[in-house]
C-alpha cells in the first residue's frame, strides 16, 4: 500500500464522472489508499443521486461538468450529502465548491500526490465529526492542518486565538503568527472542539480559553479586540463552559 495509516473502518466512497477514464483514475487511486474503499462509482449526478439514496456513503469524489445535472446542482439538491471532493479541469468552479462546504477540490489530471493530500483532510475531517456526534473528544491530535497552496500547514489547537471571516476565506491569529485559509467559517468551526471554541460574531469564532476580558459588546484577548453580538453574548453568559472557566 502506498500509505502507513491503518484503519478497520475505511471510508467508504462514491466515485462519480461521466468520463469513464476518469472515473477510472479516481478509483484506482482510491485502491491503493488503506483509509479508502471503493463503495460504488456513477456514470452520472442523477445515478448518483439515487446510489446515495440506498447506500451509506462517507466520501464522494464528484465531477462538476457532466450532462443534465452537473456536480455543484446535484450537491445543492442533496439534504445531508457526504463529505465531498470535487473533481474538474477547470478551476472557475472552486470558489463555489468552497461556497457548498467541499472538502477539497482537485484539478485534473489528478496525480496520486495531490489526491493523497486531499484523501487525508477528508479523513480528518470525517474523524472529527464522528468525535462530535460520539460525544467524544473532538480529536485525538492536539493538530489542526490549514491548507496552504499547495499543501498543509500544521498548527496547534491551543494556539489560535481566534478565527476570523473573510467572505471566501478565513484568518487564523494564532499567539505567534496569522494565516489565511481558502475555507469557510462553517467548516473551520465543525473542525474545532466546541469546548473551546465559541461563535461570538457571525465573523468571529474565539478560543474560549485565551478571553482576558468581557466588557460590554467586546471581547478582548491579548491586544485584540473584537465584536460580541448581543444574542452570542447571552448565549455565552450561559455557557457551562464559560462558566467553568471563570469559576476556575
Amino acid at each position: 500500500m502506498a500509505d502507513s495509516v491503518k484503519n478497520t473502518n475505511p471510508l467508504r466512497c462514491l466515485v462519480v464522472d461521466d468520463e469513464p477514464i476518469a472515473r477510472g483514475g479516481i478509483v484506482d487511486h482510491v485502491d491503493k489508499v488503506d483509509f479508502l474503499a471503493v463503495a460504488g462509482a456513477c456514470g452520472s449526478a442523477m445515478e448518483a443521486v439515487e446510489f446515495l439514496r440506498q447506500n451509506p456513503v462517507d466520501l464522494m469524489f464528484l465531477d462538476v461538468n457532466m450532462p443534465y445535472l452537473t456536480g455543484l446542482e446535484m450537491l445543492e439538491t442533496i439534504e445531508k450529502p457526504p463529505l465531498t471532493i470535487l473533481t474538474t479541469a477547470y478551476s472557475e468552479y472552486a470558489l463555489e465548491g468552497y461556497r457548498l462546504q467541499v472538502v477539497d477540490y482537485l484539478l485534473k489530471p489528478i496525480t496520486f500526490q495531490r489526491f493523497y493530500q486531499a484523501a487525508l483532510k477528508a479523513q480528518q475531517t470525517f474523524q472529527e465529526r464522528e468525535a462530535l456526534q460520539n460525544g467524544g473528544p473532538e480529536s485525538e491530535s492536539p493538530f489542526l492542518y490549514i491548507k496552504q497552496d499547495n499543501g498543509f500547514q500544521k498548527i496547534v489547537r491551543q494556539d489560535i486565538l481566534f478565527v476570523e471571516s473573510m467572505e471566501n476565506y478565513v484568518k487564523f491569529i494564532l499567539s505567534d503568527r496569522q494565516l489565511v485559509a481558502h475555507q469557510t467559517m462553517t467548516s473551520i468551526e465543525e473542525m474545532l472542539p466546541k469546548d473551546a471554541f465559541f461563535r461570538i460574531h457571525k465573523s468571529f469564532l474565539v478560543n474560549i480559553h485565551h478571553i482576558d476580558m468581557v466588557s460590554g459588546g467586546r471581547i478582548f484577548i491579548g491586544k485584540h479586540e473584537l465584536p460580541l453580538s448581543r444574542q452570542r453574548k447571552d448565549d455565552l453568559m450561559q455557557s457551562v463552559v464559560y462558566k467553568n472557566l471563570i469559576g476556575n
